[in-house]
């Protein structure tokens, strides 16, 4: 459980040191440079607080810099608990309710959220799924309104549709396919995503069997005849995970739009590979998500070009 009385939520010198000890567990580096001995903090009661310099590159640097937080005018303490909120609520936190907690504009609660699931998104060390012996389930979804719901009947984008590969105890890794879901578009994400040595499980979907020939085993069972559990054969772990999800979006989101449905599905992959089932606990989520944070600057401008294209 996230402590929020924590004074890294409450007090900015905290909130700073905090985020330096992740950042930095051996000691401050440039972000321009690369280098780690030659940097020294500088002092003064002009300088601001946690600002330092490296005498290889001339630069100047603090720990925001080349991270989602750089030249953010929030404050780390309310960005800290913005990542608490997030990495915490098993279902997601809208941007209006980030905006009402925070105490901040909702444009800003709204570009904030994005550069958190930009934070939660996997580096390039989280390798393909299972192996030998392991079971992963591959299931598809759709997601999206209906526009007979809609009280003026206004005709809607087509749905999108998600496909998600889920390890029996393990991780899951899900990927926006757009509105086409057959062989030729699910192939390249199973194929580079699932270990080839592992046991492939599946619904009777006819874009699964040809793929199912390229790992070591391939099971499916009949949905549409009622067969839902046959032995160990079964899709009922993804079914679990397309629940948490649509639940999310339903209930949480609303509408999610197509342009960044690929960094919605990323928040909840995220939180269910770092789940309390999985020995990890909300302190020790949030901490992981902070870490991902270098690298990954996401401009306003970029964000919302990317809603409008």
């Amino acid at each position: 459980m996230t402590n929020i009385t924590d004074p890294i939520f409450t007090d900015e010198t905290k909130a700073r040191e905090h985020l330096e000890a992740l950042r930095w567990p051996d000691g401050p580096y440039c972000p321009h440079c690369g280098e780690a001995e030659r940097c020294s903090r500088i002092n003064g009661k002009s300088a601001r607080p946690g600002l330092h310099y490296c005498l290889s590159c001339k630069k100047q640097f603090t720990v925001t810099v080349g991270t989602v937080f750089e030249r953010s005018k929030i404050p780390l303490t309310k960005w800290l608990l913005g990542f608490a909120l997030m990495t915490a609520s098993k279902k997601g936190i809208s941007a209006h309710q980030l905006h009402r907690t925070l105490g901040i504009t909702y444009k800003s609660a709204w570009f904030m959220s994005h550069r958190i699931r930009e934070a939660m998104r996997p580096g390039a060390d989280f390798g393909p799924l299972g192996g030998e012996g392991v079971i992963v389930e591959a299931d598809e979804t759709w997601v999206g309104g209906k526009s007979k719901n809609r009280a003026r009947r206004v005709r809607l984008p087509a749905k999108e549709a998600v496909v998600s590969l889920v390890e029996r105890g393990g991780r899951v890794r899900s990927e926006h396919v757009g509105t086409t879901v057959n062989a030729k578009t699910l192939r390249p994400i199973l194929v580079t995503q699932i270990d080839r040595k592992s046991h492939l499980m599946t619904d009777e979907s006819k874009v699964y069997p040809k793929i199912g020939r390229e790992f070591d085993r391939h099971s499916a069972v009949n949905h549409s005849a009622n067969e839902y559990v046959r032995g160990d054969a079964h899709t009922n772990t993804v079914e679990n995970y397309y629940s948490i999800l649509k639940r999310g979006i339903i209930g949480t989101y609303h509408h999610v739009s197509p342009a960044h449905l690929k960094r919605y599905v990323g928040e909840f992959d995220y939180r269910y590979n770092e789940r309390e089932a999985l020995g990890v606990d909300d302190a020790t989520r949030m901490a992981k998500s902070i870490q991902g944070i270098v690298g990954k600057r996401l401009t306003y401008r970029r964000t919302r070009q990317a809603d409008h294209a």
